[in-house]
Order: C-alpha cells, then structure tokens, then sequence
C-alpha cells in the first residue's frame, strides 16, 4: 500500500463486526509502526523499501512490540490523557487488534509490492504477488472502511439517541 491509511479500512470493518473483541487502535498502531520501515529506506534512498518488518516473523515482532507498548502505558495511566479512549481497553483486544493490524499489513502489501519476501527468512518467495489487482486491493480496503465507519457511526448515533430518550 502506497499509504498507510489504505490498511485501516479492513480494521474498521474488524472493529465494526466485534467491537468489544478487536481493538482499532491497537489495529492501527501496528501498520503505522510497521509502515516506519519502508517510509524510513525511502526517505534515505534505500532499496528494497520492504525489508524485515514486512515479513510474518517481524511483523509478529512489530505486534508484540504494539501490546508490550500498551502495557507499560498501562502503568503509568494516571500521568498520561487518555487519548481515544485507550485506558478502557483490555488485553485481549489490544492483542487481536494489534496481531490483525501487523499480519493484514504484510498480506495487503505482499500483494502489491514485488520487493515483498513475506515468509523470510524461511523463503524468499512471495506467493501473494499479483493475487489481486491493486486497484482492487485498495477499492476493498476503502469499502471496508466505508462500510466499517458506518456501522460504528450508526451504533454511536443509536447510542445517543437512547441516552437522550431516557433524559426526557
């Protein structure tokens, strides 16, 4: 994906379908912690882009690294805001959220990118490449986030309006 953003799409989706099982923003933090690396080659003009964070032992890695993050914030909650609602969570989500977020982003991009080894060290092959037209790929990823954005708004906006019918 050109953009992380594109890969927050099929997390919405997650998220709208088990709200209280899969964290968002744990999604999140993984592909934008993963994404660092090859933003980090271009940036100094070296090639491949798609190097360890982008195969299934780092991206596993990456994610540990997202819930290790969570639960040292965790102690240290009372000093720090609680930025989209992050304080609620509970490990469980966070996991699966952030395991979501990092195994999505390798296969989403193992399919586009050709400098992809998704399963290296053990292979060098990328049997994802091409599996799908990218612009499919990125039209499913921002359907997914479209539908997944709708269904969270909806819930919101149901919630808000029971709340303000029990007030009267």
């Amino acid at each position: 994906m050109p953009f992380t953003p594109f890969h927050f799409g099929p997390g919405a989706a997650l998220h709208a379908l088990a709200p209280q099982r899969f964290s968002f923003l744990a999604f999140c933090a993984g592909n934008v912690l993963v994404d660092v690396e090859p933003g980090y080659y271009l940036l100094t003009g070296q090639f491949p882009l798609h190097r360890f964070w982008h195969t299934v032992p780092g991206a596993l890695l990456a994610g540990a690294a997202v819930v290790a993050l969570w639960a040292l914030m965790r102690r240290g909650r009372r000093c720090l805001p609680d930025v989209a609602g992050w304080k609620v969570l509970t490990l469980g989500p966070v996991v699966a959220g952030a395991l979501a977020g990092v195994l999505s982003h390798v296969a989403l991009d193992a399919v586009m990118h050709a400098d992809m080894q998704p399963w290296a060290p053990f292979s060098t092959a990328n049997p994802w490449l091409g599996a799908v037209p990218v612009g499919a790929l990125h039209l499913g990823c921002v359907v997914a986030g479209v539908a997944g954005a709708a269904v969270v708004g909806w819930r919101r906006l149901r919630h808000w309006q029971q709340q303000r019918a029990c007030r009267r």
